[in-house]
């Protein structure tokens, strides 16, 4: 399979060697000798001058696209783009890059870095962090992709973490979390027995909300080492899958004075941004479900990120404005497919203690 391949190299200068056109010119030319070495057929298409920063437009081998640009900081960035075939070598190689490396120190180069090629193709290798740092995984496949109405259902499988449910182009959940869910549901603290959820020893009745049907269904059919079969038929003896907007739900079970043991929230990530219309929604779910939960209930919920510290506070501090009074336990656990340590509560009426 053909994929476009990016390689970002940053180096820097002495910002004094980049203030007047004779130093950028010696600077360009010795860079471009050095590219020549290890770029074969390289040739200049364009210059250009930007507030008396450079950029340079080239081409080479393979189809490669190579921007060189100098900052008056005295940062220097090379982007070496091309279309590599399933069976071709790469255009730069670790082992290329370490010997241009040494051939560019002298150019005067103080620092220099190198980032592993970017690979896009048919399918995205890349997913972000909750705090937005860019993650490679070792997806060779995409199984299914389907947009609703509400969201991009993606389930791509990766090497490493079995398949992997992706919506709106951030992981899900993947074979390999299993420790997410024990998390939420606090295995071994809680006991489920003869509970009434809203979603295991045996529980006396579950009901799950779901809000898109396509979810259920590529969930069904991928991810059925985390499912089993429960999402084949929509009911069973001790358990019910509701198809909609859990907030009508939410309200109607309240109506109807239906009140449950434990209520798993296992829904949107704690907004990061205080003013996300997300925020609504969460402070709208919070107040009905704290509506139909039973004085000795427990919500569990997932919050953020560990690293997305401000979000988490500012979901605490909303928690602890709430009345009745609540008692908020928190842990966190390294979920392999999100690669960083998430957050989980634990949330009960004060009135218990």
């Amino acid at each position: 399979m053909s994929t476009v391949q990016t390689t970002l190299l940053d180096f820097s200068v002495d910002p004094k060697d980049v203030k007047n056109e004779s130093q950028l010119s010696i600077l360009t030319t010795n860079i471009e000798n050095v590219l020549r070495d290890f770029l074969i057929n390289l040739k200049l298409m364009s210059t250009f001058s930007l507030d008396g920063e450079i950029y340079k437009v080239y081409t080479g081998d393979m189809k490669s696209v190579v921007t060189l640009r100098i900052f008056n900081s005295g940062l220097i960035t090379i982007n070496i783009e091309y279309l590599k075939g399933e069976n071709q070598d790469d255009l730069l190689p670790i082992e290329k890059y370490r010997q241009m490396e040494q051939n560019l120190r002298g150019c005067g180069i103080k620092r220099e870095s190198w980032f592993a090629p970017i690979k896009r193709g048919t399918f995205c290798k890349y997913y972000i962090t909750s705090d937005e740092r860019l993650i490679e995984y070792d997806i060779d496949d995409l199984l299914f992709e389907e947009r609703s109405p509400f969201q991009k259902v993606q389930v791509v499988h990766s090497q490493s973490l079995g398949n992997m449910l992706v919506l709106d182009d951030l992981q899900n959940i993947a074979e390999v979390d299993l420790i997410y869910t024990e998390t939420l549901m606090a295995k071994g603290k809680e006991s489920y027995k003869d509970k009434e959820i809203v979603i295991l020893e045996e529980p006396k009745n579950v009901i799950m909300l779901e809000i898109d049907e396509v979810v259920i269904r590529a969930c069904s059919k991928h991810m059925r080492s985390i499912c089993g079969d429960v999402l084949d038929s929509r009911s069973g003896p001790n358990y019910q899958i509701i198809i909609g907007d859990c907030l009508q739900s939410l309200s109607a079970f309240h109506k109807e004075g239906q009140t449950f043991d434990y209520i798993f929230g296992d829904l949107t990530d704690v907004p990061i941004t205080e003013t996300s219309e997300t925020w609504n929604f969460v402070k709208n779910y919070l107040e009905l479900s704290f509506k139909i939960l039973k004085p000795s209930g427990k919500f569990m919920t997932h919050g953020n990120g560990a690293c997305c510290k401000t979000a988490l506070q500012r979901f605490e501090t909303y928690l602890s404005t709430l009345k009745p009074s609540l008692v908020v336990d928190k842990c966190q656990s390294f979920i392999p497919s999100f690669m960083e340590f998430w957050v989980f509560y634990a949330i009960r009426f004060a009135e218990q203690d």
